[in-house]
């Protein structure tokens, strides 16, 4: 039996199982949070299947994204992950991952309190019929993109936000027909 996806799910075996067993479930955890939201700043530009297919190059290279290790990183780390073919060799991005870790260190609440006070109500709008439906920046996101530069952090734009909400459950834009689609 052949499961009904979200149409951008059916191209390569990878975005099946990624599809399938993340992309919109929900996820908490500092840590956790502070990969997801480092990989959507990667990919800016690029594929999600190009960070995906790295992303254990990217765990191995950040220190398993544990914030307060990425925040100590100085001079010689970044030239370890400018030379790492494992993952984006993008100094920009790599520059914005340690700052980002250490705005996570500087916080006055959990990053997943923070991250999860802007996901909209389920119920918020109607469920997306086609990926045409499915938008890129929302309100929601826009706001988060400004209150997490507001406190430092950088490369966290409202489209930035808006993919890091998806991919965590913040908000469900599995189209109608998609087996993972939850009632609304």
């Amino acid at each position: 039996m052949t499961r009904e996806r979200c149409a951008w799910a059916n191209s390569t075996p990878d975005y099946v199982t990624y599809h399938d067993e993340e992309w919109g479930v929900p996820l908490h955890g500092d840590t956790a949070l502070f990969e997801r939201l480092s990989l959507e700043a990667f990919q800016s530009g690029l594929s999600w299947i190009t960070i995906l297919r790295k992303r254990e190059g990217f765990r191995r290279a950040f220190a398993g994204f544990d914030p307060a290790r990425v925040a100590a990183f100085g001079p010689g780390d970044v030239a370890r992950l400018m030379a790492d073919a494992s993952i984006v060799r993008n100094r920009a991005k790599i520059d914005a991952a340690i700052r980002n870790a250490r705005a996570v260190l500087d916080l006055d609440v959990p990053l997943d309190e923070l991250l999860w006070s802007f996901a909209p109500d389920p119920g918020g709008r109607p469920r997306p019929r086609t990926l045409d439906e499915v938008p890129a920046v929302t309100p929601e996101s826009t706001a988060m993109a400004k209150e997490l530069k507001r406190r430092g952090f950088v490369f966290v734009g409202p489209t930035t936000c808006y993919a890091m909400m998806q991919a965590t459950g913040m908000v469900d834009d599995h189209v109608v027909g998609c087996w993972r689609a939850t009632a609304r």
